[in-house]
Order: C-alpha cells, then structure tokens, then sequence
C-alpha cells in the first residue's frame, strides 16, 4: 500500500542508543572497533521493538560481554547523515564500572579491537567530532537533573566547537 502524502513527509530515522561507562578518574570507556577508523562508545542501532534502554543494555553484553545496571538517560542527539539519513541517538549513564566487572570485559572479537579509559582530550584525537561533542554534553549532563537535548552533538544555538 502506498503511504499518502502526509505520511510520505514523516521521518524514518535510524535509531541507536549506547552507555557511557567512567573509571574513578571520570575518563569514558571507549571501544575500538575493527570496521571503523575512530573510537566510539559501547552501544549500537535499536532493534524493531525494542526500547532505546533495552537496546543500550543489549548492545553493552553483545560488545563487552557485562551487564551492568544502565542508569538514566543523559542525553538525545538528533544527527542526520548524509549516507544514512536522519539519526536519533540516546546516550545512558552506566556509571562506574568496579573491578569485578572491568576484569569480566570480553570483547565482541569480531567487532572490537580493544577498550579504554579516554580523557576528554584522548576522546577528541580518537574520534570524530560530533561523537566527542555527544560524549562531553552527555558527562557534563551527569550532573543536571534531566537529560540534554543535542543536535550534531551540540546544544542548539551554540558555535561549533
């Protein structure tokens, strides 16, 4: 059945959602995959179904092989991309990972090359812009009490950084 015109007009996104895990140091986990040439967080694309938190937890035991408690959500970042089109991307607080679960990280071999703790300097020269920028307004947002609305990883209205 062909859509009508109103629903023609109405956006498909592509949908992910990943979880920002912190050392005591306050330094993100990041993951380096095999298929992409910059660091990225643990998470992924949001199944049929499937909740932008159930996704995260998903994602996280797939890619590290843990299931820690995903917390709140810190941040929705509207990306599009001119390849796949509109995004919408949601980040959740994982917390801090202890000792018990860094030493329990198995990674996805076929997906993942390592993992690392990154300072907001390190996030910056190992990934790409609108991801560094997701990252530093979803850790600052750890703080507030309700999530940041971002578009390409910034507050709308801002300069780019």
């Amino acid at each position: 059945m062909a859509p009508n015109a109103h629903e023609a007009k109405m956006a498909h996104p592509r949908m992910a959602a990943g979880a920002l895990f912190f050392d005591t140091a306050d330094r993100v986990l990041m993951v380096e995959p095999t298929y992409k040439d910059y660091w990225d967080i643990p998470g992924g694309y949001i199944e049929t179904g499937e909740s932008p938190l159930q996704a995260a937890v998903r994602e996280v035991h797939e890619e590290l092989g843990i299931t820690p408690p995903i917390g709140r959500l810190l941040a929705v970042d509207w990306a599009p991309n001119e390849a796949e089109g509109d995004k919408v991307l949601y980040l959740f607080d994982g917390g801090q990972l202890d000792a018990e679960q860094l030493t329990s990280i198995t990674l996805q071999a076929d997906e993942l090359k390592g993992f690392d703790f990154l300072t907001p300097e390190q996030i910056t020269e190992r990934s790409i812009p609108r991801l560094a920028r997701r990252i530093r307004a979803a850790a600052e947002a750890r703080s507030d009490t309700g999530p940041v609305y971002l578009e390409h990883g910034q507050t709308p209205g801002e300069r780019p950084v």
